[in-house]
């Protein structure tokens, strides 16, 4: 699946690419909220589950026991129970295929922000993009070969146990469940991992990362039309074992509904994994001095209406708090500016308006890129003091510029 938020199975699998521009843009916390319920931290990397799988764990509950209900009539209520457990153990085997795609990212020196299991499967979210296309299809070919192990580990466990007991069929529900998620991992389309061997292929082959992800995201963007189509009719026509006169119209609105569902995620994640690929393209575009507005420094007392005037005498667009000796100590925010009507300004201090400086909040002139961006994540604020090498005012980045820069680069035709 994707790097930027990698994902791997699920039932079946979904990647949860990517940020919108406006958000890739913004700076960030370490940790942001809403990934859901922080179960625990594996290799470092926060576990989360998401509220949504509470409604397919119970789903998959419901379905497995009317299942059980014909496998194991003699279970009675008890086959819910059984059921649960069928369904917490089939996830924890997505978590496993979600480790080794975290395992390999980590191995490589990626960053992995979180692994989150959800309503279609798990992600992890890959913060960096592989630096050649080996590492990129080995990145993605480890989760569907541990689904592969496990099938294997299972279907052994299978065998060890009484056919048709309690044991045999969960261990036989498990072995194939992980079998459909390492199959459907590996069809060749973005964001499913073989979508991400196939980018790694047309790569090699074409030393252009760009080629390789648009081949792989119109690869998907086929395969969410084949599945809208195709899961339905495979299912009417007996073609995945279903007796056609048993079928009522209840099946088929849940089938197309699941279609409908499936084919949706990963039409978006294909989407999601061009503009993410148009993202990294134009990154170099964004850089800290070209951006940068030119700033005055001001001491902390002067009158609001007095800065404004001498930046607008020296053309600037920005004012800096500076001490006795020179050196700055705060940044004058623009939208308290804005805040402040005309007739107050000569009453107001510039110190009331700033926001005091920190290191993180010191830019070097020469940064650009990814690099830019993961220094305004690192320490989020609304303006930054951009400096020499020499450590000399050079100006103030507002991240109102960065955002701007970064839309119309995304603008342009790659």
């Amino acid at each position: 699946m994707n790097q930027d938020d990698e994902s791997g199975g699920g039932t079946p699998p979904r990647s949860d690419t990517a940020r919108t521009t406006r958000d890739a843009a913004k700076p960030r916390r370490a940790e942001e909220p809403g990934g859901g319920i922080l179960m625990g931290r594996a290799f470092g990397v926060p576990v989360y589950v998401a509220p949504s799988w509470f409604l397919v764990a119970a789903l998959i509950t419901w379905v497995f026991g009317g299942q059980l209900d014909r496998v194991l009539p003699e279970l009675g209520a008890l086959r819910y129970l059984v059921s649960l457990f069928f369904a917490v153990a089939f996830y924890a085997s997505v978590l496993v295929h979600e480790l080794a795609h975290t395992v390999a990212a980590l191995r490589f020196r990626l960053p992995v922000r979180r692994i989150q299991l959800q309503f279609f499967g798990g992600v992890s979210e890959i913060e960096k993009e592989t630096e050649s296309p080996g590492r990129e299809f080995v990145l993605a070919f480890v989760g569907p070969l541990l689904s592969l192990v496990l099938a294997g580990v299972f279907y052994g466990g299978m065998k060890a146990v009484e056919p048709g007991t309690v044991p045999g069929v969960i261990l036989a529900g498990l072995m194939i469940s992980n079998l459909i998620v390492a199959a459907f991992n590996l069809l060749p389309g973005l964001p499913l991992d073989g979508g991400r061997m196939l980018r790694a292929v047309v790569w090699k082959i074409t030393g252009k990362p760009m080629a390789g992800t648009v081949a792989a995201a119109w690869v998907g963007r086929a395969l969410a039309v084949a599945v809208l189509i195709g899961l339905p009719l495979l299912t009417h026509t007996g073609a995945l074992g279903t007796r056609t006169d048993e079928i009522s119209g209840m099946d088929t609105l849940m089938d197309a509904l699941l279609a409908a569902i499936l084919a949706a995620i990963i039409w978006t994640g294909a989407g999601n994994s061009l503009r993410m690929a148009r993202l990294r393209e134009h990154l170099p575009d964004l850089r800290a001095r070209a951006l940068t507005r030119r700033a005055v420094p001001v001491q902390s007392d002067t009158p609001l209406s007095e800065a404004l005037r001498r930046a607008n005498e020296a053309g600037a667009r920005a004012l800096v708090v500076v001490d006795g000796q020179g050196e700055p100590t705060a940044l004058v925010r623009e939208t308290a500016i804005v805040g402040i009507p005309q007739h107050r300004r000569p009453w107001v201090a510039v110190s009331s308006l700033a926001q005091d400086l920190t290191d993180g909040m010191k830019v070097p002139a020469e940064l650009a890129g990814e690099a830019l961006l993961d220094r305004l994540r690192e320490t989020p604020a609304t303006e930054y003091l951009v400096v020499e090498d020499t450590g000399e005012i050079y100006g103030v980045l507002s991240t109102a510029d960065v955002e701007r820069a970064f839309v119309r680069a995304m603008a342009r035709p790659s």
